[in-house]
Order: structure tokens, then C-alpha cells, then sequence
């Protein structure tokens, strides 16, 4: 495969990852649980997916996560707003960026005020761990809504469908660690 330009927005880069792998949009569907069309505006550069959402794919395309989730030699500001564009509720920054081929990977996020993330929520194998640095958010698992402020922490199985959403006037920051089997 073709060196990652810097360039190639995360979508392309998704789109020709998957196309490498022979992997079809079905298949791309049913083993991260998003609808075809999702996928495609994610592609398109449409949507711009969460840290789960990228995690998934690369899992299920086979590529470390940090193809999708670092931009290859980008110096750190033009990486900080690569990040703030890669989702459309939250920046987040990797706190393990060198954590290659590892099963655990830490990030700092801003959730912005009044945003919760759109679609069906997320799930993906594995555990997470939630810390709030700053303001509040509500994470939900399953059918149960967690409240979480300043200083408050949240561990759960991402197997379960989870939402995050800042219902406050005020930007939270987190830090999330996942765990990836």
C-alpha cells in the first residue's frame, strides 16, 4: 500500500484501506454496527466519525489504530486542528500516540456545550475508562444515564451501547483510555 500522505482526509484514507482489503460495505456494516450509508458519508467526508467509531473500523479493516487516529508526521499544530475537525461534537487529542500495535490508548477531549454524538451510539469490544477534568457530561450505558462532573470517574464495558453527550453551558474535558482486545 502507498505511503499515507498527510493530506488524505480520514475518510479517503478509510475508503482506500477498505477497498484494499476487498472489504465491501456489508461487510464494513455488519461488523461495526453502523448502516451502510454512515459509512459512505464518512467516506465522502460527509460525517466525521468519534474515536470508537475509528477504532472499529480499524479493527475491523486490520490497521493499527493510529493510521486512522494520527496524522503521520504532522507537527503538533497542525495536528491540534486536524483533531478539532475529526469529529463534529468533540476534539480530542491522543495521549499514547506512540502506542502503536497497543491494545490501550489514552485521549484528552473536549466535549463542546449542548452536544451529544448523533446515531445509534457506540459499541465496540473492549472497556473504557472516563475521567472529567473539567465540567459535566452524561455518559450512557445501555439504558442507564451515568451523571459525571469534575473529578468523577466512569469504567464500563464498551461491548454495551454507550452515548456521551454535554447537556451543560460549559465545554467538559475528559480523559478517556480504551481498551482494545
Amino acid at each position: 500500500m502507498a505511503k499515507i500522505d498527510n493530506f488524505v482526509p480520514i475518510g479517503k484514507r478509510i475508503r482506500r484501506a477498505r477497498l484494499d482489503r476487498k472489504v465491501t460495505l456489508d461487510t464494513m456494516a455488519n461488523e461495526t454496527g453502523l448502516a451502510k450509508q454512515v459509512i459512505k458519508q464518512i467516506e465522502n467526508g460527509e460525517k466525521r466519525p468519534s474515536v470508537g467509531t475509528l477504532l472499529q473500523i480499524s479493527r475491523v479493516l486490520q490497521l493499527d489504530s493510529d493510521f486512522l487516529l494520527k496524522d503521520p508526521e504532522a507537527d503538533q499544530e497542525k495536528r491540534a486542528r486536524a483533531y478539532t475537525k475529526r469529529t463534529d461534537q468533540y476534539a480530542y487529542t491522543p495521549l499514547t500516540p506512540d502506542a502503536k500495535n497497543k491494545h490501550l490508548k489514552a485521549f484528552r477531549i473536549v466535549v463542546e456545550a449542548g452536544t451529544r454524538h448523533e446515531g445509534v451510539g457506540f459499541q465496540h469490544e473492549g472497556e473504557e475508562f472516563v475521567h472529567v477534568l473539567e465540567g459535566q457530561v452524561k455518559v450512557q450505558v445501555g439504558d442507564h444515564i451515568n451523571e459525571l462532573a469534575a473529578g468523577d470517574s466512569l469504567h464500563f464495558n464498551s461491548g454495551i451501547k454507550h452515548d456521551l453527550r454535554n447537556p451543560s453551558q460549559k465545554d467538559a474535558v475528559l480523559i478517556v483510555v480504551v481498551y482494545v482486545p
